[in-house]
Parts: structure tokens; C-alpha cells; sequence
């Protein structure tokens, strides 16, 4: 089964996130990863996001979104973590806006791998206590620690 911290490392995580709306997140986010040297061609990959984003929206609720997409431009699974500082519009389910925005980006030959990180991501954050604790972080490390430990004290 495949874990957060396989494809998760602290420094996947943006913190604060500066974006104001759901298209700057994921541009954000992506820009990041690019930055960080895990994808290449940020543009293209952002645009497959947002389109994707477009299809149908990705805030699940309870504060938190999950952009993603699969691109034959990156090799391996690779994520971002944002906490904004004010809440943005993702056109939850629930209406309510996000503040932890997590962007997936997968091969296209994998849709297994997609798919088991998308259930790692679900899992950890169907948790209440996890969610609260997140949403509280107060840096990057922490936002990480939180995110992938599975004990939340």
C-alpha cells in the first residue's frame, strides 16, 4: 500500500501559500515543484491540472482540496502541499472555502499509482484530529510532520 512519505517530503511543502484563488494555487504549487527540481515544464503540467480542475472541481470539503492530474511529462509521482493563509474558493462540495490545498501529479501509464496516492491522501485526512491539527500548523515542518505521521497526540 503506498504511504505519503513516498511520494511526500518536507520539501514539497509551501507554506504560507500566497495564491488567492484556486487557479493561482495550483500554479503555485506546480511553480514550487519545478523549483524544488521534481518536474520540468511547469506550464504544461499546470494546464493538465487546471484542466482537469475544470472537469470537476477537487475541494473535497472540510477545508482541503486535491488537485491533480497524470502527464506523461513527470517520470514518478510527485506532489505539493499548500496552507493558505486565507481560505480560497475551490467550489467544495460542503461551500466552503480551502485552506489545505494537496496537487498530485502522475504518470499517465499509472493510473494505479494515481489512484493509491489519492486513497493515502483520503485516508490520513478522513482523520478529524489529523484535519484540526493541519489546519494549525504553523510551518512547513510541522504541516509535514502532521500530515505524514500517523500519530496525532
Amino acid at each position: 500500500m503506498l504511504e505519503l512519505t513516498d511520494f511526500l517530503t518536507p520539501e514539497c511543502v509551501l507554506y504560507p501559500l500566497k495564491a488567492v484563488d484556486a487557479r493561482g494555487a495550483i500554479d503555485e504549487l506546480v511553480a514550487h515543484l519545478a523549483d524544488i527540481d521534481l518536474i520540468e515544464n511547469p506550464t504544461a503540467i499546470s494546464e493538465i491540472v487546471w484542466n482537469r480542475e475544470q472537469q470537476r472541481s477537487t475541494g473535497i470539503g472540510e477545508g482541503i482540496a486535491v488537485p491533480h492530474g497524470r502527464c506523461d511529462r513527470v517520470k514518478k509521482i510527485v506532489a505539493a502541499i499548500g496552507l493558505a493563509s486565507d481560505p480560497i474558493n475551490f467550489n467544495a462540495g460542503d461551500g466552503k472555502p480551502v485552506s489545505l490545498i494537496v496537487l498530485l501529479v502522475s504518470p499517465t501509464e499509472n493510473t494505479s499509482v494515481h489512484v493509491q496516492a489519492l486513497g493515502a491522501i483520503s485516508r490520513r485526512l478522513s482523520d478529524e484530529r489529523a484535519r484540526n491539527a493541519i489546519h494549525q500548523s504553523t510551518d512547513a515542518q510541522a504541516l509535514f510532520d502532521l500530515l505524514c505521521n500517523q500519530a496525532i497526540g
